[in-house]
């Protein structure tokens, strides 16, 4: 018996590490909230937040947080399931060094945010499609609306995911903002073709690129004669010797805008 106590013991003490609480049930509102809590989970949110999400919530690595409504999280439970469990499949992790109180006074604060005054983003949104779509070259990789190319991550609510400083860091220094995981590489195969493109997937034995035409290709490792690996490096060319001072500011206002389906 005492055996069986300990074994379902470490059980919940499993569950609760992966972010599940088979005891708690989560109540529709927050229930701290009081300015104390809000304080509180400001003080946790510059702890752990902040770094993806600035310090403001205006967005980095992280989501935009200072707007009314939060798509993933548009009322208190959901909010608290996000942090709690985070978002499989983007870079949003659990909240496993939190405990409950805390999780609800993180979402306090971060609720706290959406009442914020919206940051001000200088430059034309209009003139800087025009941009996107002429000039820059953008669509070519990018997709805005399921137009566009494929190479690039879609942008059609970048302006919700991304602040618009680290939208401008990312047209005039890309190198210096990939998200997590993207991989350059270079391949060359036994039988002499060679092929640049970005990683998709990769295991022990096969890996998995779009080309940058925006072709698929697996391969075997062991067919391959040469696997390079470019840590750092983005085929998105940099625009600051190409855009002008005010063209870079419409074409980050035109992307601050993209915030996909309200």
């Amino acid at each position: 018996m005492r055996v069986l106590g300990i074994l379902c013991w470490l059980s919940i003490s499993a569950m609760a590490q992966d972010g599940v609480d088979p005891e708690y049930v989560i109540p529709k509102k927050n229930p701290h909230s009081t300015p104390a809590d809000v304080q509180a989970g400001a003080r946790l949110f510059m702890a752990q937040c902040a770094g993806c999400h600035g310090p403001k919530g205006e967005g980095g690595k992280g989501a935009v947080l200072a707007q009314p409504r939060l798509r993933r999280a548009p009322d208190d439970e959901s909010l608290f399931r996000v942090i709690r469990d985070g978002i499989k499949g983007t870079e949003m992790p659990a909240g496993y060094a939190v405990d409950t109180k805390e999780t609800w006074q993180l979402a306090a604060y971060v609720r706290s945010l959406g009442r914020a005054p919206a940051e001000v983003v200088p430059g034309d949104p209009k003139r800087g499609e025009e941009i996107y779509r002429g000039k820059g070259n953008c669509a070519q990789c990018h997709t805005v609306r399921g137009e566009g190319g494929v190479l690039g991550p879609e942008l059609t609510d970048i302006g919700a995911r991304r602040s618009a400083a680290h939208l401008r860091a990312a047209v005039l220094d890309p190198e210096r903002t990939l998200p997590e995981g993207f991989l350059l590489v270079r391949i060359r195969t036994k039988d002499g073709r060679a092929i640049t493109g970005v990683r998709l997937n990769e295991d022990i034995f096969t890996i998995q690129i779009r080309d940058l035409n925006g072709g698929l290709h697996s391969f075997i490792k062991a067919d391959l004669a040469e696997l390079e690996k470019e840590t750092g490096k983005t085929p998105m060319p940099s625009f600051r010797a190409v855009l002008s001072a005010a063209e870079t500011d419409d074409l980050v206002a035109y992307l601050a805008s993209l915030r996909g389906a309200q």
